[in-house]
Parts: C-alpha cells; structure tokens; sequence
C-alpha cells in the first residue's frame, strides 16, 4: 500500500507524522520524502546513506548546421523553451518539460538531447525502515521530475509512506498520485482550515481515499472538526499541544521514542487506514 502525507500548507506536521507511523511499522516499510526542495525527514530518520544518485532530465540541444530555422520546434513548444529568433534557435533548459516535441518534429533532425542536472537522490536504511529521498538542485525550477524519480524507488511488496511536499500544486499531485490513501496533516486554526479545503478538493479531483490528523489539536478553534463533518472527513487521529513533542522535534527526536506510549498510537493510525482502505 503506499500512503502519502500531504497538507495544504506547511508546518503541519507532515513529516512528524510520516516518521514516527513508519518506526512504529518498524519493519517492511519505507518512507520516500518527496518534498525535495527542502527535505528534513531524514533529520529524524537519521538513515545511514549507502547510495547517491545525480538526477538528469532530457533537454534540447540544436545542431545549427543542420537547422533551416523553419520554427516547428518553438510551434510545438507549449513553454517557450525553444524559439527561433533572427538567424539562431535558443533553447531555454529551464523552462523545458522534456517532452521531446521539438525533436519529433524537426525535419532536418537538427535536435538531439543532452542531459540537465535536476538533483541527486540519497537512498539509506534505518534498521529495517528504507529511506529515500531527493534534493532539488539550487536554482532549479520545476520538481516534479525530480520526485517522480523518487517515486520510482516505491516497492510494491511494502508499504510506502510518502512525505509529500507542501501546498496543492504540481509537486504535490505527483506526490499523491497512484496512491491508495492520503493523509492530510492540518491544524485548527484559520490559516490551517483554509488550506486544508483546498487540499482536500485536491484529493477529491484524485478520487483517493483521505483522512484527517489534526495537529496541536487543542489549539485554536473547532472550524476544522466542524469542515471534517462537514465534509465526511474521518479524523484518525489528535495530537495535542504538548511541550515534550515540541522539545522532542526541536531535538530531531522521535515522538514514538522519547514517549513510548505513542508508538501504539500511530500504529493503530496505520489499522485505521488500512481497514478504509479495504
């Protein structure tokens, strides 16, 4: 089953969820952190890293020699990453999706590919939990490449917890997507509501199962459990206000491990997705 940890806006409590449900299954798990542009899973996980893996992406490389700059490739260019100006073709790398439309329909076969660094994947292990995760290479624009990559490493034989990115646009989608439930971290607060609706309506275009953890649950207001009724949300879980969470994450420690009695908790978290699942 794969599982991804997604909210409409960061500092929720993904990644504390996606962590400690993982130590908690202690085995045949594996936790692939797809927010890539700023991972911290592994500031918890602590894995030990036996493999490091450079990332390219396919982008457009012309061969001026061969080009009669007839303009097809900026024609079919839904980005503007290729456009045929005076006497010269400038592919633009940043903006291209690799597509490989420009190539197709150049007749002169003037355009081959060439490799663009996105980031590296680190793939470790922590005992028996695999860890995976990618990071984005500075400047870059565009990660969903770059996390697709990280979902290839899923395993079908065991679960997969994805930390997924957040907010609700592409990085997010290609976190979520093939999943078979998501988790959606929220707290009762405004600004916590707010984006949680939006997730959701996300989840909703999806038609993925979904369920709720509310985070500093005795904070704030009851708007979100009143949205979670609403809305047929379940709500699988609460985790209070507590200073000893709050120090444990400030530590990188583990909630399950500095308060035992929480390890039982997000397994019976995971029993509860399960059983919607089925």
């Amino acid at each position: 089953m794969i599982i991804s940890i997604a909210s409409g806006k960061g500092g929720t409590g993904k990644t504390t969820v996606a962590t400690n449900m993982a130590v908690s299954l202690e085995s045949d798990v594996q936790i692939l952190d797809c927010d890539v542009e700023e991972p911290n899973a592994h500031l918890f996980i602590r894995p030990t890293f036996e493999e490091i893996k450079t990332i390219t992406t396919p982008v457009p490389e012309v061969d001026m020699e061969k080009c009669n700059l007839c303009g097809k490739c900026g024609e079919i260019c839904q980005f503007k990453a290729i456009v045929v100006i005076a006497e010269t073709v400038l592919p633009f790398h940043e903006l291209c999706h690799s597509c490989g439309g420009c190539m197709e329909v150049c007749p002169e076969k003037a355009i081959t590919e060439t490799g663009r660094e996105l980031g590296v994947i680190e793939k470790g292990h922590r005992n028996g939990l695999e860890f995976v995760h990618g990071k984005l290479r500075i400047g870059e624009a565009m990660s969903p490449p770059l996390i697709r990559k990280v979902r290839e490493y899923t395993r079908p034989d065991i679960l997969t917890i994805i930390d997924a990115p957040p907010g609700t646009s592409c990085p997010v989608i290609a976190s979520m997507k093939d999943a078979d439930f998501v988790l959606l971290v929220t707290e009762p607060t405004p600004f916590g509501l707010h984006d949680l609706e939006l997730a959701v309506e996300a989840v909703k275009i999806l038609g993925i199962p979904h369920g709720l953890v509310i985070n500093r649950s005795d904070m704030g207001d009851d708007k979100v459990m009143a949205y979670a009724e609403q809305e047929d949300l379940p709500i699988l879980m609460e985790i209070p206000f507590d200073r000893r969470i709050a120090e444990a994450y400030s530590r990188g420690e583990m909630i399950v491990e500095v308060m035992p009695e929480w390890k039982d908790r997000f397994s019976e978290l995971y029993l509860r997705i399960e059983k919607i699942v089925e």
